[in-house]
């Protein structure tokens, strides 16, 4: 059985999306649909968009063997509730397969369940969640993350993302491939979250590393290394990694790769320059490394993305 937990204010897709797919699934493997909606209070819950969800309470969870946690407007609440914060950690404790959506993954770092682990949310949450849980393992581009039996996705529609890994995990491939197709969904999303974020806005920062991020734009063909940012910040390559991760929510290495990308994916969606000029001018060098950025960042290389937008 599944189980959504949801709170006032949640987001309605962070729990609908997962709850289509469980159910299109089950028609797929022949069962009935086993999903249970749970908030603290029994009733309708009001979603942020004003929609309401019917939810049982949480004394109501039963034999569930997985629960989605939604993110939403009302997450800061939820995150310091006492009750859901027990209700998760009993779970897990039972071995219960744990899930957040989007925000809801700051439901999962205050109960604890984080620690140490690997995880992501939305982009545009990136920073705060860095800064204040620094003991998790904050991987900002992925779609989803599973660590151990805790999963956590970005943004919004990552809920249905991860509902369909999940049933590829407990109903096998085809079962997964049919659900995406009926969902009229890609069974496996291209790319990382970076190709929604506008690259976490390092391309316009306003922090104190926004002039220091401006001019690694401008000269990308450097060899932009931390000794080399620290030093024209005026900073020790320690203090300076350090403080650069707190304030932008990533490593100096991956901002520079990321201002790289982008500035090279403009370059091959709006010329016919060379490939192998574009790796060289945006500091690749090599034409197979950028290769292997762009199918990281973008899931397909710098050739697919100019056939698209050739064919636009």
């Amino acid at each position: 059985m599944i189980g959504v937990l949801i709170f006032p204010d949640f987001q309605l897709l962070d729990a609908a999306g997962p709850i289509s797919v469980f159910e299109i699934a089950a028609r797929y493997t022949g069962k009935v649909p086993a999903i249970r909606v749970l908030a603290v209070k029994a009733g309708p819950v009001r979603s942020s968009s004003g929609a309401e969800m019917l939810a049982r309470d949480l004394k109501s969870a039963g034999a569930i063997s997985t629960l989605i946690v939604a993110g939403g407007e009302g997450v800061n609440m939820a995150a310091r509730c006492p009750i859901t914060l027990a209700f998760v950690q009993r779970l897990a404790r039972r071995g219960v397969r744990v899930a957040s959506v989007c925000s809801g993954a700051y439901v999962l770092a205050e109960a604890g369940l984080l620690d140490g682990k690997r995880a992501t949310t939305h982009w545009g949450r990136t920073r705060d969640f860095v800064a204040r849980y620094p003991g998790i393992k904050f991987e900002p581009d992925q779609i989803f993350t599973r660590d151990g039996g805790v999963w956590t996705s970005a943004g919004i529609s990552a809920g249905i993302d991860l509902a369909l890994a999940m049933v590829t995990e407990d109903h096998g491939e085809a079962v997964a491939q049919d659900t995406a197709r009926q969902l009229v969904l890609y069974h496996r999303r291209s790319g990382g979250q970076s190709q929604f974020s506008s690259l976490l806005e390092l391309k316009a920062p306003n922090g104190r590393f926004g002039p220091l991020l401006a001019w690694a734009r401008e000269n990308l063909d450097a060899r932009l290394t931390v000794e080399d940012l620290a030093d024209r910040a005026g900073m020790s390559s320690r203090h300076f990694a350090r403080a650069f991760t707190a304030e932008t929510g990533t490593t100096p290495s991956k901002a520079i790769e990321r201002l790289r990308i982008e500035v090279a994916r403009e370059r091959v969606q709006s010329s016919s320059e060379a490939i192998e000029l574009v790796a060289q001018s945006t500091g690749f060098r090599d034409p197979e490394r950028m290769r292997r950025a762009f199918i990281r960042a973008f899931g397909q290389p710098p050739q697919s993305l100019r056939r698209a937008a050739r064919a636009v």
